[in-house]
């Protein structure tokens, strides 16, 4: 299973050009938790991240208040404007569940290669901040099963 999360709102570039979380992206992520704790598939060996700072601090939250025992790992290539095929490629090779928190456009991208392969590509799935997709393996194809978003 790979979970695909999109980071949740962070404060502006004028505010912090670091862009960590807002109080408003804690709170999403609080409530993300909430309905992830109720759903028993929500299990990633591994939670990998970008190196910015508002995905580090939104895979830090699922692993905490989560209470996961998943290793959170910086990643290359999972920033806004990298190429999704990469991480495609490793997501396919891997055997374990795998959370990838990061960035649009690099996300809807990345899931929409996952689910229909580069025959579509150019195709986008429009991932709202603070969300969950998983996606599931059958066969060759992957499937998405849900979405969990901040309410």
């Amino acid at each position: 299973m790979i979970y695909l999360v999109r980071h949740a709102d962070a404060v502006s570039d004028e505010e912090d050009p670091n862009r960590p979380l807002s109080e408003k992206g804690r709170a999403q992520m609080a409530r993300v938790c909430t309905i992830l704790r109720t759903i028993p598939l929500f299990q990633p060996d591994e939670i990998w991240h970008s190196p910015l700072e508002r995905s580090r601090e939104t895979a830090e939250c699922l692993s905490r208040d989560l209470k996961l025992s998943a290793p959170v790992v910086l990643k290359a290539g999972l920033e806004p404007d990298d190429d999704p095929s990469r991480n495609a490629a490793l997501l396919t090779a891997e055997k374990r569940n795998i959370a990838v928190v990061g960035h649009e456009p690099h996300l809807g991208i990345l899931t929409s290669l996952m689910v229909h392969g580069p025959v579509r590509s150019g195709g986008f799935f429009p991932f709202p901040k603070a969300a969950v997709l998983l996606l599931t393996r059958n066969g060759a194809r992957w499937h998405s099963e849900w979405l969990v978003r901040a309410p």
